[in-house]
């Protein structure tokens, strides 16, 4: 059963092509990965097939009664709302049918014999719909998924407005596992989440009925989950049965024997062209000559795929800093209220510290107190000397109005617009990227963007929150290395382990000293 069919859909932004005529179905039970670089349309997908954007051309029919349900990278929260109060609206169809029975039940007592019937019914049709869902397990069912995402740590009373960017999207994904839908949508739903809670999601998935569809550059997250790979490149989307390993496999097979037979052609095409070209001037050869040129004009040219660019990560050094680069004293971090207790530590040069712990208990409220941007509420801390600080915020507040260069030449005045596209084009960016509003780039491009102004500097401290949300696999990988070969020092937080332990000469657990765990 098809739950969800696209037909020849075709998408760009300006002259820049996402999709031309791309095919898509979704079959009942099938646990779909869409896979594919930055700024190849994962999300873009996403946003046309839930009605979020119009597509250029194509058609999307989703089965008839069936309910998607969308986890995108840029949800938001009305502020004034507690996390309880958010997590409740995933019943709200089922509150809305208790409320037409209590109708109902009011409307019986003054219907004619012809209308009891007809309420008698839809009455009926109502309490088997309420008996088969948890609409009498509503509380159990939001204290059970609150507590494996982590959030009654800090409370289902708080509110949104309060927590962090990881913690909002617990709260979104919370809803929207509780609302149970026939599809689930599902677009970096790892981003912000700890170690323990992606296991708790990896499990839900492998246990979950329905189909859902699922954006991941989290290999191992996605391998472990999926059945069904959408590989998106080069405005196709290519159909692949089985998981990611299976997957790449295949991919690589198709690709090597593609190349073989684009060599071949080349060859035979390069044979005929000179047999033309040698014989169309000759009376008695010419008409072999214009049987060549024929076979030219008729032959199905095999065009090979473009490659990506991958991006170089490197980050220059400054001079040399003093000995201590942080270092604090009883210090009590947080913002109305407390989230630590007094702790005592102390950042040396060329350490490179990974800082750990679930989200929301304090770990970007310390870094932003150590770098200043933010007052702790008690203790002391100070800053060694000779400091030149990069910082990579967890969430980005970049005027997304500008193109990718203006961005960047803001930033940089000085810089020429050859030097500011070099610097672009070395972070993977392509000529359609950089002359693109920020605004329409992935987060994977705009992360790019933000790595492309910290590497024009010199630093000799690096301050990373969350460097590789949004980031595909192979950028992940460049920006390893280039940490690994940085000879400055380094306070990051990530919540990927496979990411930061060949990197880092040691970690902070804010578990230690955090007041919510």
């Amino acid at each position: 059963m098809s739950l969800l069919n696209v037909e020849r859909l075709s998408h760009g932004f300006g002259d820049r092509a996402i999709f031309e005529d791309i095919s898509f179905r979704l079959l009942k039970g099938e646990h779909v990965g869409l896979f594919g670089a930055n700024g190849e349309g994962k999300s873009t997908f996403m946003n046309i097939v839930t009605g979020h954007m119009e597509p250029d051309e194509g058609t999307i029919q989703w089965g008839t009664g069936v309910e998607a349900g969308y986890l995108d990278q840029h949800s938001k929260l009305k502020p004034g709302l507690s996390i309880r109060d958010v997590l409740k609206q995933a019943f709200d169809h089922l509150n809305a049918k208790e409320a037409r029975l209590e109708e109902i039940y009011v409307l019986l007592g003054e219907a004619d014999e012809t209308a009891m019937h007809v309420l008698m019914e839809e009455m009926g049709e109502l309490q088997t719909q309420i008996e088969h869902s948890d609409f009498f397990l509503m509380d159990s069912k939001i204290e059970e998924t609150a507590d494996a995402l982590g959030l009654l740590d800090f409370g289902l009373e708080t509110d949104v407005s309060a927590l962090s960017g990881g913690q909002r999207s617990k709260v979104l994904l919370g809803k929207l596992l509780l609302e149970k839908p026939d599809i689930l949508l599902l677009d970096e739903p790892t981003n912000y989440l700890d170690v323990e809670h992606i296991d708790w999601l990896k499990q839900y998935l492998l246990n979950y009925e329905n189909a859902f569809i699922l954006i991941s550059h989290d290999v191992a997250f996605m391998n472990s989950v999926i059945n069904v790979v959408y590989h998106v490149s080069n405005c196709r989307l290519d159909r692949y049965v089985g998981d990611y390993d299976h997957f790449l496999e295949v991919y690589d097979m198709q690709k090597a024997q593609r190349e073989d037979a684009y060599e071949r052609q080349q060859k035979e095409i390069a044979n005929l062209k000179d047999f033309v070209a040698r014989n169309k001037a000759r009376v008695s050869t010419r008409n072999m000559a214009m049987s060549r040129q024929k076979k030219i004009d008729k032959m199905d040219v095999i065009e090979l795929d473009k490659e990506k660019p991958v991006p170089i990560f490197s980050f220059q050094m400054d001079r040399t800093p003093g000995r201590i680069i942080f270092e604090a004293k009883n210090l009590v971090i947080g913002y109305d209220e407390p989230l630590s207790r007094p702790l005592d530590l102390r950042l040396e040069r060329g350490q490179k510290i990974s800082l750990v712990g679930a989200n929301g208990i304090g770990k970007t409220t310390l870094l932003k107190s150590l770098l200043g941007i933010i007052s702790a509420i008690s203790g002391e801390h100070q800053q060694g000397e000779h400091l030149s600080i990069g910082y990579f915020a967890q969430e980005s507040v970049a005027d997304t109005s500008m193109t990718c260069l203006q961005s960047l030449g803001h930033d940089f005045p000085a810089l020429s617009i050859a030097e500011l596209r070099s610097a672009l084009a070395r972070c993977g960016l392509t000529n359609k990227h950089i002359d693109s509003k920020v605004a329409v780039l992935s987060g994977g491009e705009q992360a790019k963007l933000r790595l492309s102004k910290l590497m024009n500097r010199k630093h000799n401290v690096l301050v990373l929150d969350e460097p590789t949300n949004h980031l595909d696999v192979i950028a992940k990988d460049v920006l390893k290395t280039a940490l690994q070969h940085y000879s400055g020092t380094i306070l990051m937080v990530s919540h990927e382990p496979e990411f930061y332990q060949d990197i880092v000469t040691g970690t902070w657990d804010a578990r230690e000293w955090a007041l919510k765990l």
